[in-house]
């Protein structure tokens, strides 16, 4: 299985945040938003996270739709179309 190449970080297209899963990581949450895994971290730890987080476990679990109202990126369609933009 290929690794998938993963955006630089903050540098992420409005096709790319579309493509994301309902949920995703905090490294990925981080990357879309502009930061790095520690930052994202250290956010999280004080509650300080731009977006909600949900702890599942030891994991934390990022919901994908607060990533892209924050940054102003429609949803794709409910039929799985993407809009323009």
């Amino acid at each position: 299985m290929t690794p998938q190449i993963q955006p630089k970080r903050g540098q992420w297209t409005s096709r790319q945040l579309r493509a994301l899963p309902a949920t995703t990581d905090v490294k990925t949450a981080g990357s879309a938003l502009g930061m790095g895994l520690w930052k994202a971290r250290a956010l999280i730890r004080d509650g300080q996270f731009p977006v909600p987080v949900i702890r599942h476990g030891s994991r934390y679990i990022v919901p994908t739709r607060p990533i892209l109202a924050l940054l102003d990126v429609e949803p794709a369609g409910v039929d799985g179309a993407v809009s323009a933009g």
